[in-house]
């Protein structure tokens, strides 16, 4: 389950960034994932649930991770014809040809987080 160590670099990423804020508690953790991204969202969730019960001094049982999906989408730069595409290589389904564009889906990366100078669970 590579979620797990994605999990682990995404609470790094948010940690460096709170401890140059000086913030001591995150509440709250929003990430998009995209339904191409190769992540998993309810693996995520899991990772998370799993080292969030470590204690770590920025997080604990009452931080909360909410996943924003983020939709594939695709276009084909021959006949500009929008669609949802299974695979990141796809097919138009107008015009068959194989050179779409991807232009949503594949996202993965914090989109905020919220936090506090102490902890006040």
């Amino acid at each position: 389950m590579h979620e797990m160590s994605l999990m682990v670099e995404l609470i790094h990423i948010v940690s460096e960034d709170a401890n140059q804020r000086n913030i001591g508690y995150v509440n709250k953790i929003e990430v998009i994932v995209g339904d191409l991204s190769n992540v998993l969202p309810d693996a995520l969730e899991l990772a998370f649930f799993h080292i969030r019960k470590q204690g770590l001094r920025l997080i604990d049982e009452h931080t909360e991770l909410h996943i924003i999906r983020e939709a594939a989408k695709a276009k084909c730069p021959t006949c500009q014809q929008e669609f949802v595409p299974d695979y990141r290589i796809a097919l138009c389904p107008k015009c068959q040809l194989p050179n779409c564009l991807l232009l949503a889906g594949e996202t993965f990366r914090v989109k905020a987080y919220e936090g506090s100078d102490k902890h006040e669970g």
